[in-house]
């Protein structure tokens, strides 16, 4: 039960723009058969690369979404946000014109934001030899540009900001909004997160960290040898129970729990003891006991540090729960949406708690003692889900952990 004061938050509307679908009856279609978007890039220079796959939204049209004079406006990551925030309203079925508009606000999450403007810029000033750049470019590339446009669009006059932190930043968002709605601060929330970086600079940044793979993502295996970066966008309208009910909306999924942490310890090493305190705090804000968790979708990024300690994280916070609790990583088909990467992947858990199907490991080969535990490889698995998590472990030692259950 919740406790005094606390009003239990709900999912009524969802949307997405990814590499696997453009909205989300494509997309769970594509995470239910095992299917992998990723394959080579198509931008400008990519042959400069040493690392040229990705999953790539592709052949995004821009003018099949919005007016020409309207686009002068938008970065990609701000387009796949309001496709995405427009297929969750309309789901949702609210409408906020009027007084809806007041309370009713907004929390995105990105990590880089405009990154393809801040390309363009840099590709016109030092390339090129230009000595201007669009008039519009800081509207455009500003990290908060997504939120603010989802608002416009919407008329939402309530609390409405952006979320940077890194692979965290969309988990973070949600986390946030759902508080908001659970004290009463707003009684709907918009939240998720979008990432568009798939361009060269965003790729040769990714590349000097060395943690990008050549060949493909593969979490969890033993022969795992990086992560592959992915684009788009994940959205969803977050409503107080009682408020979803009285206008007779369709419940997609209850969030009964949020915990972030710090590691506090290394800019870019992840730490067991840094998860699994947030794992175990989303647990224990939700009032599940480990061994009710059916599902978790990891972070898993299929690099190899992320992968054994996200594990070793799960085994501390669960116990013995962790041997039979089913965990899978969704990245090896839509790619790492980086700060909208929790957002695309909170789809895989309202696919197992509404339909019952959890969502593939894919590119799994080999088993990797480190990261033993039941993967789900290769194959989606039928069967009843009623609570789970969604992990996301940033750079930064940023953790945030979403707990949710089946309506």
């Amino acid at each position: 039960m919740p406790e005094a004061g606390r009003r239990r938050v709900v999912i009524t509307g969802a949307g997405t723009v990814n590499a696997l679908g453009r909205d989300v009856p494509a997309t769970l279609a594509a995470m239910a058969e095992g299917r992998s978007a990723i394959g080579a890039l198509d931008f400008p220079d990519v042959e400069r690369l040493s690392v040229q796959i990705g999953a790539q939204v592709r052949n995004w049209q821009p003018e099949a979404h919005f007016e020409t004079r309207n686009l002068t406006l938008y970065d990609r990551v701000t387009q796949f946000a309001l496709v995405a925030a427009r297929e969750a309203v309309a789901r949702s079925g609210l409408d906020f014109s009027g007084d809806a508009g007041l309370a009713a606000g907004v929390v995105m999450g990105t990590a880089g934001g405009g990154v393809m403007t801040w390309n363009e810029a840099y590709r016109a000033v030092y390339a090129e030899g230009r000595n201007r750049v669009h008039p519009l470019v800081v509207p455009r590339l500003m990290n908060n540009a997504g939120a603010s446009h989802i608002a416009m669009e919407f008329g939402l006059r309530g609390p409405s900001f952006s979320v940077s932190t890194a692979c965290a930043s969309s988990n973070h968002a949600m986390g946030l909004a759902f508080q908001m709605v659970r004290s009463g601060a707003a009684p709907v929330m918009i939240a998720g997160g979008a990432e568009a970086m798939l361009c060269f600079g965003g790729v040769k940044a990714w590349e000097g960290l060395r943690v990008m793979s050549q060949d493909g993502c593969r979490p969890f295996c033993a022969t795992r040898n990086g992560m592959v970066q992915g684009e788009g966008a994940g959205v969803f309208v977050l409503e107080e129970r009682d408020h979803a009910r009285a206008r007779g909306a369709e419940i997609l999924a209850e969030i009964s729990g949020f915990a972030m942490t710090s590691d506090a310890s290394d800019i870019v090493m992840p730490s067991v003891e840094g998860a699994g305190r947030a794992i175990s705090g989303a647990l224990r804000d939700a009032g599940f006991a480990p061994d009710s968790v059916g599902y978790i979708n990891a972070h898993g990024t299929g690099t190899a540090a992320n992968d054994r300690t996200e594990c070793a994280a799960i085994r501390t916070a669960f116990g013995a729960a962790a041997e039979t609790v089913m965990l899978s990583s969704t990245k090896a088909m839509h790619g790492h949406c980086i700060g909208g990467t929790g957002a695309v992947e909170l789809l895989a858990c309202i696919m197992a708690l509404r339909d019952g199907i959890v969502a593939p490991t894919i590119g799994y080969r080999h088993v990797d003692p480190e990261c033993d535990l039941d993967v789900v490889p290769l194959a989606a698995r039928e069967l009843p889900v009623a609570r789970a998590l969604s992990n996301a472990f940033a750079f930064g030692g940023l953790n945030a952990v979403l707990a949710l259950e089946r309506a």
